[in-house]
């Protein structure tokens, strides 16, 4: 039989094959996760190589002030997925909403994984942590606080799960009453990849523990700790609504023809221009849908006090006025362009009928 710590040892690929996945279904696996990262083709190869022989990392997950929402976000990814395939081959020794054990048992099993993986775990967080009072969130009597930064010392990198993670979230939304702050205001000697979103997509989450896991390195992040390739462009660089944004055709309400043509909902408050996240490509449900192809504005959710931005349907600051005068311009810049284009194609008929002056404008038309 073979013992927890012999199946902790096992590599990734050890654990793919024992579940009966073929090596043609583990390269399309690699081949997808590349594209999900942003990698070249000829990358895939080395991504096969090192997920193969990557041992199952331990991973350690806080949950605390939140409302499950990460965690609800992970756990509805659909079967087959990135997903499913990672979560399925990690060792998720801890977890407050997913683990079997309760009480004395699920704090040893956290106790026993710190020990034996010191220096190698994940750790994940979601929640933010209060500091006014530390009996406003606490786990098995011990604050959000100490448990975060004794289970902090021997990670070897943590991702930070949700807004509330990254950023206090809704906890921190003024007046703030519970002092809630981040996990990056309080660890400083530890990388920290932030994964903001309320909650944040699945894929996001696992590409993360698959860049690990594939490199031993943190993703490339942003000025905020976000990794570049998922929140490198804003939400409105990649709507499918930006064209009728771009030609000044927005919606004015949630119902009049405009919303029910899909134009552009900067009027109605999106927060797109404003935000970064992979919404409006990856999707949710399984790349099914996001919310502005549901026709609700972005409420900018992944970034810093979004809570605090000024209302969720009211329009951003810069004036609409600016907008489509911007369309404006784009279309005199287009009109201009085929003005130049039909002034070059007269000169050139000209210069032709000079040439040959027995050649009729009909001819020089074929």
């Amino acid at each position: 039989m073979t013992n927890k710590f012999d199946d902790k040892n096992k590599t990734l690929g050890d654990t793919l094959r024992s579940r009966g996945i073929s090596r043609r279904s583990f390269l399309k696996f690699c081949a997808a996760t590349a594209s999900m990262m942003a990698l070249p083709p000829a990358m895939i190869p080395k991504v096969a190589h090192a997920l193969e022989n990557a041992k199952r990392p331990s991973v350690i997950w806080l949950s605390f002030q939140e409302c499950t929402g990460c965690t609800e976000s992970l756990t509805r990814s659909h079967s087959a997925t990135i997903e499913n395939l990672i979560f399925d081959s990690i060792s998720l020794d801890y977890h407050h909403t997913l683990q079997a054990a309760s009480g004395h048992a699920a704090e040893a099993a956290r106790e026993a994984a710190m020990e034996e993986n010191h220096g190698n775990y994940i750790l994940v967080v979601d929640g933010s942590i209060p500091m006014d009072n530390p009996g406003y969130s606490t786990i098995a009597g011990i604050s959000n606080y100490d448990m975060l930064m004794d289970t902090a010392k021997g990670a070897a990198a943590i991702i930070a799960v949700g807004t509330c993670a990254t950023y206090g979230g809704i906890p921190h939304a003024k007046p703030n009453p519970t002092g809630a702050v981040s996990v990056g205001d309080l660890i400083k000697d530890k990388p920290i990849i932030n994964v903001p979103g309320c909650p944040p997509i699945p894929v996001v989450i696992t590409g993360v523990v698959t860049h690990f896991l594939t490199f031993g390195t943190i993703p490339e992040l942003d000025h905020i700790g976000r990794p570049k390739v998922f929140y490198g462009q804003s939400i409105h660089d990649r709507c499918y609504r930006r064209p009728f944004y771009d030609k000044g055709l927005f919606a004015e309400t949630f119902d009049d023809e405009g919303a029910q043509k899909g134009w552009c909902l900067f009027k109605l408050g999106c927060k797109g221009p404003t935000t970064y996240n992979a919404c409006a490509t990856t999707k949710w449900n399984n790349g099914t849908s996001f919310p502005i192809e549901a026709g609700h504005p972005c409420i900018g959710c992944s970034e810093p006090d979004f809570w605090d931005g000024g209302g969720f349907y009211k329009a951003l600051s810069m004036p609409t006025e600016n907008i489509t005068q911007t369309a404006l311009y784009t279309a005199a810049g287009a009109a201009a362009v085929g003005v130049a284009a039909g002034a070059l194609n007269r000169a050139k008929k000209n210069a032709a009928t000079k040439a040959h002056p027995n050649t009729t404008i009909e001819d020089l038309e074929k």
